[in-house]
């Protein structure tokens, strides 16, 4: 029995989900247009905690997972991704890659090696910390948008993460982020004139997702052993916030069976092999990530180095 018999896409059960996601996100907007400004820091939490569901969903879309039908799961996982805001087919080759680079050398935030920039290092692991990280994928809009051709590993020479990113990215898919990218902008200044929402007010609800976004993009595999597949940590918080995030924390489990759907991680059997140990507050990863990165001699060559992806 394959992976789709025995764990079916709840597709009804996503589209559902993902409809009062984009609902509930375009009523944020809407409402952050004449709110009292001292709420709008209580709206910019709520959205943060919807979009970084939403995100679950649209990681489920990267996965193939979240319809049968691919143009129906990239359909979605484009309108979804218009709210990160970047455009799918560049998020979505970021994390396939990320499941190939995965705690290899050239995507290890917690170490630096002999001769790379301490400096440089800790500046890294501290954007992640603090919504930088977001900040540089939004920024690519703009590069995608206006200058493509910017997207390719010889421009980013200086920082191996980059590089190894870049040059993952599979050219048949360049249109389709250029158009992705030209749509964001043309769906966030239609919400902002459609519903005369400030520019300020706008932004400040995007940055609120993409704080907290950011900030648990490596809380998940901090500390962990160096293998592509079983570096990574199920985590736990509220049990409200796990089913909000669709069981995005059961993260082990997701890198050891990228092929099982959200509603079914937590049955994978991950727990307490691969000397993994008891689900740990997500939290107090969090909390440790800020000692900063840490000078290390083991190295770990990503075997699928210039692997373009599908």
């Amino acid at each position: 029995m394959n992976d789709q018999e025995k764990f079916p896409i709840p597709a009804k059960t996503n589209l559902g989900i993902a409809a009062l996601q984009i609902a509930s996100m375009l009523a944020i907007f809407h409402t952050a247009a004449t709110v009292a400004w001292p709420w709008l820091l209580l709206l910019g939490t709520t959205y943060a905690l919807i979009m970084n569901s939403a995100y679950a969903m649209l990681h489920e879309a990267e996965h193939g997972l979240l319809h049968p039908r691919r143009p129906v799961n990239e359909g979605v996982g484009v309108v979804l991704a218009l709210f990160f805001p970047a455009p799918f087919h560049l998020l979505r080759q970021g994390h396939i890659g990320h499941h190939l680079r995965n705690r290899s050398d050239d995507e290890a935030f917690d170490f630096y090696f002999e001769g790379e920039s301490k400096i440089w290092k800790h500046l890294q692991l501290y954007g992640i910390l603090t919504g930088l990280f977001w900040f540089v994928i939004v920024l690519g809009n703009a590069i995608a948008a206006l200058h493509p051709k910017l997207l390719t590993a010889r421009f980013a020479a200086w920082d191996r993460p980059t590089r190894a990113l870049l040059e993952s990215l599979n050219p048949r898919y360049m249109r389709a982020i250029r158009v992705e990218s030209i749509a964001v902008f043309a769906f966030h200044a239609l919400l902002i004139w459609m519903w005369e929402i400030p520019v300020w007010r706008h932004l400040a609800i995007l940055t609120s997702f993409g704080i907290l976004w950011s900030a648990l993009q490596y809380v998940h595999h901090l500390g962990t052993v160096r293998d592509v597949k079983f570096g990574a940590r199920n985590l736990r918080t509220w049990s409200l916030i796990d089913r909000l995030w669709l069981n995005h924390n059961w993260h082990l489990n997701h890198h050891i069976e990228p092929t099982v759907p959200w509603i079914y991680l937590p049955q994978v059997e991950a727990a307490g092999k691969h000397g993994e140990e008891p689900r740990r507050r997500i939290l107090r990863s969090y909390l440790r990530m800020w000692r900063g990165p840490a000078l290390t001699e083991e190295r770990i060559e990503n075997r699928y180095a210039g692997k373009i992806i599908r």
